[in-house]
């Protein structure tokens, strides 16, 4: 198909396959997040939770270096784990 090339100005723009795959893990971390948050009965805290939450993610937003990217959601797993096992407790 001769027509299925992007432009080249278009092409700039396009993500590559580790970056695609290190995005939807970024992605599915920041849902998990927000699941186990949604549990929590307290509005007051559930807000603060997910404020923190959001800030945190988008204070990282703009890294660049998929080395600091994985190191990123590693640590991100790490407090994942912690919401998890806090959360139940405060039910």
């Amino acid at each position: 198909m001769a027509g299925a090339r992007l432009p080249p100005d278009k092409l700039k723009h396009a993500m590559s396959l580790s970056r695609f795959l290190l995005r939807s893990q970024v992605l599915k971390l920041y849902r998990d997040m927000m699941r186990i948050v949604y549990n929590v009965h307290d509005r007051n805290q559930r807000k603060a939770l997910i404020d923190f939450i959001r800030h945190d993610f988008k204070c990282n937003k703009h890294v660049e270096d998929e080395e600091a990217i994985k190191m990123l959601i590693s640590q991100g797993k790490i407090s994942l784990r912690e919401l998890e096992n806090t959360v139940p407790r405060a039910r």
